[in-house]
């Protein structure tokens, strides 16, 4: 009986996407959980680079390139995610590679329950700013439109789920964030859409940082260590994979050193750091 091809869809890492036998399952929710600085960010930022560079050519069987990448912010501008994209690599003609990203700025539903003054996140007029809080959907219905109107086969990157989750002195809030959350893992399996979550680490009181990663089909760790040299070294765990899991361990590759640099962006180490 012939074998069954595994899909793989890139993470755009050159030096990550081999060790993973060519990207991940299709439609896995990802965590990215950082530490301050440690990488998770640039670990979006260079796949979704990459990823709109390489969008022509002959495909090896058994890998998918994403149909559309959508960038999701809560609170971010869209102009400020890009200027720090094209700030931190040297590549000709990026600015023309990331324009065809969709953005989905979702900041009006964010701050419109808050004490931030409208001027501050809103170009819409009163009367506008009005009749959507009198219509009352929110983030979480506005949130499930954006995976309702993804391409099958594409990436949605949530940044950053530390927004909504800090703010459990809201009412049903956290139950509301994670009841959305596990419907989102349930359609991108449907769709194969690739999920990536972006959250800090060490905001969040443990039991609710579990939760979430108990949520995601893959946790990847990005943390500061102490090297042999005494100099604070990235690094990068697989905390768990659900089904990429027995892989890695068969080959120990759950940890790997991180050079984040402005030519290659995020990179790992092919050389196991030893635990």
């Amino acid at each position: 009986m012939p074998e069954t091809i595994q899909m793989r869809m890139p993470t755009g890492i050159s030096t990550l996407d081999p060790i993973l036998d060519g990207g991940v399952p299709p439609g896995s929710m990802i965590l990215l959980l950082g530490e301050l600085g440690a990488g998770n960010f640039e670990f979006v930022h260079s796949s979704i680079v990459n990823l709109s560079i390489v969008t022509k050519g002959v495909v090896p069987p058994g890998i998918i390139l994403p149909k559309k990448i959508r960038y999701v912010t809560f609170t971010r501008m869209k102009e400020d995610v890009l200027h720090e994209i094209i700030q931190s690599f040297r590549a000709d003609g990026l600015a023309e590679f990331i324009s065809t990203i969709q953005f989905d700025d979702l900041s009006e539903f964010y701050f419109d329950r808050s004490i931030v003054p409208d001027g501050w996140y809103s170009h819409s007029d009163t009367l506008t700013r009005l009749q959507k809080r009198s219509d009352r959907e929110s983030i979480f219905l506005r949130l499930s439109k954006v995976f309702n109107t993804s391409e099958p086969d594409s990436i949605v990157i949530l940044d950053s789920i530390t927004d909504i989750a800090t703010q459990t002195n809201i009412p049903n809030l956290w139950s509301d964030l994670t009841g959305i959350l596990r419907g989102i893992q349930r359609l991108t399996k449907q769709r194969n859409i690739t999920t990536y979550l972006l959250l800090s680490k060490g905001i969040l009181d443990s039991v609710r940082e579990r939760e979430l990663a108990d949520i995601a089909d893959a946790v990847i760790l990005f943390k500061w260590e102490e090297s042999s040299s005494a100099r604070r070294q990235r690094v990068m765990y697989f905390e768990k994979f659900r089904g990429v899991m027995p892989h890695l361990e068969e080959h120990d590759l759950v940890k790997f050193a991180v050079r984040i640099s402005a030519t290659g962006g995020f990179e790992v180490s092919n050389i196991r750091v030893v635990i």
